[in-house]
């Protein structure tokens, strides 16, 4: 009795034309890479990393309870409304939260750009507590107009 064998079939080389039937038992393409490629795609991919990782934390920071409530308060604060005038909020679609939030250590000190009807400016809040167990204590919470002027909102 004779088992029939099937034979290997060689991967298709460039040049030649689609392979319209594949078999289980073809050759494997060969694998080698160079090292210029190496050279070229790991830094990309490194920057492509640094960037996705500062983008989530700065997502993070954005829809934050400090980042919200604040925008909150600055949306319902007379003085703020008197010169930015309605509809505050953020002052681009992808705002970028400056500074650190940090309240598992008590440390909040942040900035970011708003706009309203009126002007645009950046608010700054900045909020600290002494012990572990204490409460947050508002340090500083300011309004910094295009035209120089800084308000305090405290």
């Amino acid at each position: 009795q004779l088992i029939p064998r099937r034979t290997l079939i060689a991967a298709p080389k460039a040049g030649q034309g689609p392979l319209l039937e594949r078999r289980s038992d073809r050759a494997l393409p060969d694998l080698r890479t160079s090292r210029r490629t190496l050279y070229l795609t790991l830094p990309l991919f490194l920057i492509t990393l640094g960037a996705s990782t500062l983008l989530i934390f700065n997502y993070q920071k954005t829809n934050s309870s400090v980042t919200t409530s604040t925008l909150f308060a600055l949306r319902s604060h007379p003085v703020a409304r008197e010169l930015l005038g309605d509809e505050i909020q953020f002052s681009s679609r992808l705002p970028w939260i400056k500074g650190e939030l940090d309240q598992f250590h008590g440390k909040i000190d942040i900035e970011y750009g708003v706009k309203g009807t009126k002007g645009e400016g950046a608010m700054r809040f900045r909020s600290t507590r002494k012990s572990r167990l204490g409460l947050f204590e508002t340090e500083k919470w300011e309004l910094w107009l295009r035209d120089g002027r800084v308000v305090d909102l405290l």
